[in-house]
């Protein structure tokens, strides 16, 4: 990301996943983080149990093999141990239940937006639209791989127009498609949702910090189900705003708000 200030291009490359990651990518959304949380104590839970589980059936094969219990028990019930096994299953799914549902509801209430996005998936790239500025719109086409070599930019995450929203505002994605099952992702935002033609779904992201975040098309929508780069790329409200200006003047443009990328945008 060379043609990007030094903050931006790091923000810009540890939004991108890597080789050997094991975890999330650096989190830039309250619901995100949220979702690492969840995704944590799940793991806690789910260990514990496995090795609960593991020392039982270790237990049991040593102690009542058939040389160290040559006579078995004849016991058919125990009252005390079938209520243990049944309510704590319960109680451990109550635990869990609890805060899942606190973070569906988190991702499904859509606050007040101050920006609202339409994204449109099509084989195989996005259309946007700001519907809050009519006639605001344009393509976002993955760069080839010798576009994005000659502009030292990731392949097959680049694309070549970038959706620009501002920092630590309410931004409304309505997300919908025009053939094809496909699905609006970006992992940074801890935003997934499907884009099914016939049908508007929506969700919400307010990102906390400026940068260029990648994501992709996430369901298997064809054979070039691969080439649908999401790139969001989050700026000051100034430079929002002169993007918007910008881009409602009707002037085609390769520079974004950030003055840096190439965003190719198409006023219509």
């Amino acid at each position: 990301m060379g043609s990007l200030s030094g903050a931006v291009a790091d923000e810009a490359t540890r939004t991108l996943p890597h080789n050997w990651q094991m975890y999330y990518q650096p989190a830039v959304t309250e619901v995100m983080r949220d979702v690492e949380k969840f995704h944590t104590e799940l793991l806690v839970i789910i260990a514990a149990i496995t090795l609960l589980v593991s020392a039982l059936i270790i237990y049991v094969a040593v102690r009542f093999n058939r040389k160290a219990n040559p006579v078995p028990s004849k016991t058919t019930h125990n009252t005390t141990i079938e209520v243990i096994w049944t309510l704590i299953p319960v109680l451990i799914l109550v635990f869990i239940a609890i805060p899942s549902f606190k973070l569906l509801y988190l991702q499904d209430r859509i606050p007040t937006a101050d920006v609202t996005v339409k994204a449109i998936g099509n084989q195989w790239y996005w259309s946007y639209e700001y519907p809050d500025h009519e006639g605001l719109g344009f393509d976002a086409n993955m760069l080839s791989k010798a576009e994005a070599m000659a502009q030292n930019k990731p392949y097959l995450f680049a694309a070549d127009a970038h959706v620009v929203v501002p920092v630590n505002k309410i931004v409304r994605v309505l997300v919908t498609a025009s053939d094809v099952v496909h699905a609006w992702a970006v992992p940074a935002f801890g935003v997934k949702i499907d884009a099914v033609p016939g049908r508007l779904n929506e969700t919400w992201f307010r990102a906390e910090k400026e940068g260029i975040y990648y994501g992709q098309c996430s369901e298997l929508c064809g054979n070039n189900h691969a080439f649908m780069p999401i790139v969001v790329e989050v700026v000051s409200e100034a430079k929002y705003a002169a993007w918007l200006e910008h881009a409602k003047g009707g002037v085609a443009s390769n520079q974004t708000a950030a003055g840096d990328e190439v965003a190719a945008l198409a006023v219509r």
